[in-house]
Parts: C-alpha cells; structure tokens; sequence
C-alpha cells in the first residue's frame, strides 16, 4: 500500500482488501453509506460548533457513533473524523485542532498520546496493481505518551512506538521504534529519546 500494490503486503501488514467492480464503485453497502451521511450530519450540526469545554458533549456523540473511549479523552471540534466506529481513544488520548483520523479501518491512539493539528492519521489505501483498485484498509497505532506533531502522516499498517515524536510534516511509512525521534518524508529516526514516567496507564503500548 502507500502507493504500492497491496496483494503482496496484505497479510504482513494486516490489511483487508475491499472487493469492487471497478474503481467507479463504492465497496460499502447503502446502509453503511447512509451510517455515514448520519455521523457526518451529527457532527456538523452537534459538535463541530461547540467551544473546547465541551469535549465530554463530543464524546458522547463519538461513543452514539461506536467509537470506543476508556476514560476521558480529548477530542478537538475541528478534528475529522472519518468511520468513528473503527475508532479507539485511550485515556487522555487527544485529537488536535484539524487532526484527521481516517478510520477506514481500525485506528487507535494510547494513554497521553497527542496527534497535533492537522496531522493525518490514515489506515485506508487502494491496490494500484489491481485494475479495480479496490480500498485496502489495515491498522493505524499510536503508542501512549507519544507524538504526531504538526501535519505528519502516518500511514496504513503503520505502529508509532510508546513515547515517540514524529516530527512535523513527517510521513511515517513504517513501524516507528518507543522512545525515539523520527522526521524526514520518508520518516527515518534521527535518535532515542529518554524514557519518562508514563502520564497515564494502558493503550495502544
């Protein structure tokens, strides 16, 4: 995937591939189309409005939706989210201002992670080797306390380790190691970082 036929990676990477007649074609159904019309409706009309005090009233509509929230999360009202129920938060998890969590497939951020603004967090691809180029979808994790700063990607399949910082712009292409520093498009790590108290316990380590 990330721009590279997905059948030969697929099962490393733990990926599903959507069947489609042809590129023209969705691969969801009606129902989960008109599933989406409904979230996107709520949080345009319900949440996108709101002030940052009112990230619980997010929550609540997040959780409608099926996302799954442990403990108290923090959602930004100009964060998009895309498929909320493939979506994950742990406690003190935060989605900046303008982040995306493209959930086509699973996404999950830990305990005391941050993916800052207008960073992309992005777990759906298409098999570019298949004339159909079918949605390709496979996990995207965040490790607890790290962090995805400014306008960094990580992509499908793609693990950022407990503690570690992806820099700004960054576009991470392959599992990043805990406790380290990564930068650059392709993201290559530059040096480790010192290992601190955990600020919360549990998720995506």
């Amino acid at each position: 995937m990330n721009g590279t036929p997905a059948t030969a990676d697929a099962a490393a990477m733990n990926a599903e591939v959507h069947a489609q007649q042809s590129r023209y074609h969705s691969p969801w159904t009606l129902s989960k189309r008109l599933r989406v019309l409904g979230w996107e409706l709520c949080w345009a009309l319900l949440c996108r409005w709101t002030p940052k005090p009112l990230n619980r009233w997010r929550l609540l509509w997040l959780r409608a939706f099926g996302a799954t929230l442990h403990g108290t999360p923090f959602v930004h009202n100009r964060a998009r989210i895309v498929h909320p129920w493939n979506l994950t938060l742990h406690d003190r998890a935060c989605l900046g201002d303008g982040a995306t969590a493209y959930c086509l497939g699973p996404v999950e951020v830990g305990a005391g992670a941050t993916v800052a603004q207008e960073a992309y967090l992005c777990s759906g691809s298409h098999d570019f080797g298949d004339d159909a180029m079918p949605l390709v979808t496979a996990p995207v994790r965040v490790g607890a306390d790290a962090f995805v700063a400014l306008r960094a990607v990580v992509l499908p399949g793609v693990s950022v380790g407990r503690g570690t910082v992806i820099g700004a712009g960054a576009v991470l292409t392959r599992d990043a190691d805990d406790w380290s520093v990564y930068a650059g498009n392709p993201a290559r790590r530059l040096r480790a970082l010192a290992r601190r108290a955990p600020q919360s316990d549990g998720g995506a380590t």
